[in-house]
């Protein structure tokens, strides 16, 4: 029997195309197969193989197979009815339809009770129904103690409701000239409330007076007889246990003290910065408005009080409020302290509808005073005009409210106003309105006004305040070094300016750097173009070397690399070994340089070599004798010249009256020495700043590997040449501190050897002996068992095959996307090219013909 023809489909067709004999004879497109042994009678299937004929044929199988599938996925060409029950012959229309509303209305109810509540559950807020909650049943109270709670009195009703004249109720003493009573108007009506109202007050009040005075006579009398009974009930024995009660120890006391000790009480809420500028901001607005109007001769507390608004539905029955009727009470030697309080509050309703000032009106308002009570009657009875006398009486009794100013007292006040700092300032625009702003001020006035600036254009309480304060911080380093040029150079004004220059910094770090960058990069460009014309340059001037103490003050100098510090240490460094040293004033330049150098470097120790030559060159400007030297001095210093003795003391006695004072910084620009006794100080001041800088960094670099190295050309210097026997003796100590700093630190180095290493033995392999039982192709026992191996290694294999043809259709779906995307987006970019082409035409034509009417015009 032969064996089933296998179907043919695509893939065999694209697999038996035959390839051309021009790739069969390509040398190129052949690969042979080597073998390491050749079997007789064995045929080999793969010696020669033609691999980009196998890739060609495979990329073809995968476009007529993969590709194809691809670019019909998620596609179809029928329609097919998905409703429920459509294919089930064994349902009814009915049941059908019937199926399907119940399925739809369970789909959208699902949807509509996702954010419903449950109308079943009844809710409750502290333990009521909110459903009776909203029948709003309850009866209103109002604050009064009377019995009548809640309800309107008949005569306060006809007087607000009656519409006056309508409702007048008439007394048995009251007639007109035909003998009927005569009815009453509305001011005495109203008269008559308020006198009703004040009686009621004032019969409460001794209500409550008579109650305290009972309960304290009460109490007395309870704490009389309380002793005398707990006593006689007692028993004997009780008696006797109390009296012989141990007394409570340490502990126990403290027990009960924490037990009686007061609980925090809640802190107010913190305020965000930008609560806080507007809060501030307010505050320097309203000090402004006072001092302004006090400028033009008012007093303070003139301001006008508005008048509350008032509802159309306003009865005007607010003149009996119940903030009197509860005065504070204060217990105080075992006694009610009511008496004080009592006259205050009698006082008040004597007083009537008078008020003090604007403030304390206020405070009377939230307290419930009468005067806001008969505000509105006292404006009754001034349009109805009948009542002046009482008017006149009551001013008479009221207290004085405003105190009367004299003309000169008022022009002194408006004087010292216009003599006060304006409590607002805008943003200065440019370095001119900042110059203007702050000049003729004294150091505090201008940190006062820069201060005030600040907080009325905080950036939070307008857009463009930020872009303000941004530019004022570059106009304050324009104007600290203006304040450092000067002569003599104000130094304490700039000494009180850091903090506004810090407070901005902090606002706007950015900023600050970039400004502060700027000032850098002009100096050390103008140095380099000094440089490059003479050769040489001169020290920084003041003004400079203040900006790098302020840029020391602002920025972090212990970063491995900043924006700002990084570039200011390199012109220290710059300046330390170009400028050279001409005069008194540059080694005083040079030294705040060195000062500031050690203070870049203080925090990260980092090695400076231009301050350590500049130390070693400023010691040997005070050698006296330059002639075999165990050291080399490095520019800008010389081993020998004019300028190389500048230290050098002209008396030696003048140590004698030496002492020891800083150097000023003003002496870096012009130094006025009369005396040679002068000169000679200085230079003595000179070298012990210069000591003082050696010993700040000994204590730095003591750490580091080559210390000794970087310090023996100082410690020659020191140790030999240096007229130390001549100088004070607080400098000798401070010379003998240096070079025992220095010796103490000073180690033995051993001599650079190779390593000495054990030579690795080469690995030994200790052979493993197998026993081989079976040998050949048979390596199982039994048929089962090499079948089964036999199974195994074919699906190894074909797994392994399956995994690498995956791979290469993964990649070959990749790339065809991949071609898809680039296709796109060229096409997208022709059509753009496209469209600017037309454009750029259209434009053209546009021009052209703006051209033609431009010429013949």
């Amino acid at each position: 029997m032969g064996k089933p023809p296998k179907k043919k489909n695509l893939a065999d067709k694209v697999r038996k195309t035959k390839t051309s004999t021009e790739i069969k004879n390509n040398p190129f497109e052949v690969k042979i197969n080597r073998k390491k042994f050749d079997i007789l009678g064995r045929k080999s299937k793969h010696d020669v193989g033609l691999p980009g004929v196998s890739r060609s044929k495979a990329i073809n199988k995968r476009k007529e197979t993969l590709l194809k599938e691809y670019k019909t996925k998620d596609k179809a060409n029928k329609f097919i009815d998905r409703r429920f029950g459509e294919y089930d012959t064994k349902m009814d229309p009915e049941e059908k339809i019937l199926q399907r509303f119940s399925m739809e209305r369970q789909r959208t109810q699902d949807k509509k009770n996702m954010y419903n509540l449950n109308e079943e559950e009844e809710l409750t807020h502290y333990g009521q129904s909110l459903s009776e909650m909203e029948k709003l049943n309850d009866m209103v109270d109002s604050d009064d103690d009377a019995d009548e709670k809640g309800m309107l009195s008949a005569e306060l009703t006809a007087s607000h409701f009656g519409g006056g004249g309508l409702l007048r109720r008439k007394t048995q003493g009251e007639k007109d000239n035909g003998g009927n009573q005569r009815a009453k108007s509305r001011q005495e009506l109203i008269e008559e409330l308020i006198l009703k109202s004040k009686q009621e007050k004032r019969e409460r009040q001794n209500q409550k007076e008579e109650s305290q005075v009972l309960t304290e006579k009460l109490d007395q009398d309870w704490k009389s007889i309380q002793g005398l009974l707990a006593h006689k009930n007692a028993p004997k024995a009780d008696r006797h246990e109390e009296e012989d009660k141990p007394k409570l120890d340490e502990y126990d006391m403290m027990v009960r003290e924490l037990g009686f000790e007061m609980k925090a009480q809640p802190s107010e809420k913190m305020k965000t910065p930008e609560e806080v500028a507007r809060e501030e901001r307010e505050r320097l607005q309203k000090l402004e408005a006072d001092r302004l109007r006090r400028m033009m001769g008012d007093a303070v507390g003139d301001c006008t009080k508005t008048q509350a608004h008032m509802s159309a539905d306003d009865i005007n029955d607010d003149f009996i409020l119940d903030g009197d009727d509860k005065p504070t009470l204060a217990y105080q030697d075992g006694k009610w302290n009511i008496n004080e309080e009592g006259a205050k509050i009698e006082g008040d309703d004597e007083e009537g509808g008078e008020g003090e000032s604007g403030e304390e009106e206020s405070d009377e308002e939230e307290e419930g005073s009468d005067e806001d009570s008969h505000s509105d009657l006292d404006s009754e009875q001034e349009s109805a005009g009948g009542e002046e006398e009482e008017e006149e009486e009551e001013k008479d009794e009221a207290p004085a409210t405003k105190s009367q100013l004299s003309e000169e007292e008022r022009k002194a006040q408006a004087e010292a106003a216009k003599a006060e700092l304006p409590y607002t300032f805008k943003a200065p625009e440019s370095y001119s309105d900042l110059k203007g702003l702050l000049q003729g001020h004294p150091a505090d006035h201008q940190c006062i006004i820069l201060a005030r600036t600040q907080k009325c254009n905080h950036p939070s309480l307008a857009v463009g305040n930020k872009l303000k304060l941004q530019k004022l911080f570059g106009f304050l380093l324009e104007y600290v070094g203006e304040l450092a040029s000067r002569s003599p150079p104000e130094l304490s004004t700039i000494d009180k300016m850091i903090p506004q220059l810090y407070g901005l910094c902090q606002l706007f770090p950015e900023a600050a750097s970039k400004a502060m960058q700027t000032t850098l990069v002009d100096s050390a460009h103008s140095m380099e173009e000094v440089l490059e014309v003479k050769g040489r340059a001169a020290f920084p001037q003041l003004d400079m070397l203040i900006y790098l103490k302020i840029t020391a003050l602002l920025f972090p100098t212990s970063d491995f690399r900043h924006p700002v510090t990084t570039p200011a240490l390199l012109y220290i460094s710059q300046a330390l070994t170009k400028c050279p040293v001409m005069s008194l004033e540059d080694v005083t330049s040079g030294l705040v340089l060195c000062c500031l150098a050690v203070e870049y470097i203080s925090f990260s120790k980092r090695f400076c070599p231009e301050l350590i030559n500049f130390l070693l060159g400023v010691l040997h400007l005070a050698v006296k004798d330059k002639t075999s030297t165990g050291y080399s001095v490095v520019p800008p210093f010389r081993q020998k010249g004019k300028v190389s003795d500048l230290l050098v003391l002209s008396d030696p006695e003048s140590s004698q009256t030496w002492s020891k004072k800083t150097l000023p910084l003003s002496a870096t620009q012009t130094l006025t020495l009369t005396t040679d006794l002068d000169t000679d100080h200085y230079r003595l001041s000179a070298v012990a700043t210069c000591l003082d800088l050696l010993k700040r960094c000994s204590s730095l670099y003591r750490e580091l590997a080559s210390y000794s190295h970087i310090f023996q050309p100082i410690t020659t210097l020191l140790s030999k040449h240096l007229p130390i026997k001549t100088y004070p003796a607080a400098l000798q100590d401070l010379h003998g501190e240096i070079l025992a700093a220095i010796s103490g630190s000073l180690m033995s180095r051993p001599l650079l050897v190779f390593e000495k290493k054990k030579p690795i033995p080469l690995k030994l392999f200790t052979p493993k002996i197998v026993e081989v039982l079976d040998y050949g192709k048979k390596r199982g026992n039994t048929k089962e068992e090499r079948e089964k191996e036999r199974l195994n290694h074919k699906y190894k294999k074909e797994f392994k095959g399956a995994l690498r043809e995956i791979r290469k259709d993964t990649r070959f779906l990749a790339r065809e996307k991949l071609n898809e995307v680039m296709g796109r987006d060229a096409e997208r970019k022709r059509k753009v090219k496209e469209l600017f082409g037309s454009l750029a035409t259209q434009e053209g034509e546009w021009k052209a013909l703006k051209r033609r009417k431009n010429s013949r015009h």
